[in-house]
């Protein structure tokens, strides 16, 4: 956050420069408003242009590629504004040049003045400001990388301390749980039926079908059995 407030300053203070940098002198007394944009691809020459005619222009649009890229935190642009405003202003040195012969920096008024170096420093600072501002993107990936990450923290692994329970609710799982059916009786005379185990019911619920094969067979204790030949109500073999 301090690094995109202190880029933004920069950069701003890049782009103003640039922009009234036009309105002071350049060279020989002759402010940079007076060179028109077609000088800097064809030559210099005498003829003093309209102010949107002129050297401002692309000033002008470096500067408001650098105000949209600060409000948008995107440091591309603010880079490219700062790259445009050094452009046009080395541009302006060789026609410059090409047409004096040479360039010349003098304290009597003459040669480079203030305007150039303005220029130049604007586009300076448009750059450090790039290069000062942290950018959208990375401020974005750094606040998802101090949030804590749900899915590095997995459940029990089997053989915990609590290995058989649902992470939802931590309820006891199928393995814990006993049968909802009681205990059948069973009786100590005939014993559990055949078919049937004596544990909890885990056959079908009430209602289900049932299968023939596999259902209880009637059983007689026995001494109620009437083949039994001890039964004390049967007749004798010679009819007595």
């Amino acid at each position: 956050m301090i690094r995109n407030v202190l880029g933004s300053i920069v950069a701003l203070l890049g782009a103003a420069a640039a922009v009234l940098s036009p309105f002071r002198d350049w060279y020989d007394g002759r402010l940079g408003r007076y060179y028109g944009v077609d000088d800097l691809f064809t030559g210099i020459t005498a003829a003093h242009p309209g102010v949107l005619g002129s050297i401002l222009l692309p000033f002008l649009f470096a500067a408001v590629l650098a105000v949209v890229g600060v409000v948008l935190r995107f440091r591309p642009l603010v880079a490219l504004a700062g790259v445009l405003v050094l452009g046009f202003t080395v541009l302006w040195m060789v026609r410059q040049g090409q047409a004096a012969g040479s360039l010349t920096v003098a304290g009597d008024g003459s040669g480079l003045q203030l305007g150039v170096a303005g220029a130049a420093g604007g586009g300076v600072l448009l750059l450090l400001g790039a290069a000062l501002m942290s950018g959208r993107g990375r401020g974005r990936d750094r606040g998802l990388a101090d949030r804590p990450d749900r899915r590095e923290q997995p459940y029990a692994a089997p053989g915990s301390a609590d290995p058989d329970t649902w992470p939802p609710t931590r309820e006891p799982g199928p393995s814990v749980q006993t049968s909802p059916w009681p205990e059948p009786e069973v009786d100590p005379y005939v014993g559990p039926a055949p078919g049937r185990p004596s544990g909890p019911r885990t056959g079908p619920a009430s209602g289900a079908p049932r299968d023939p094969d596999t259902e209880p067979t009637a059983t007689y204790p026995v001494q109620d059995r009437p083949d039994d030949p001890d039964r004390p109500d049967r007749p004798s073999p010679s009819g007595t």
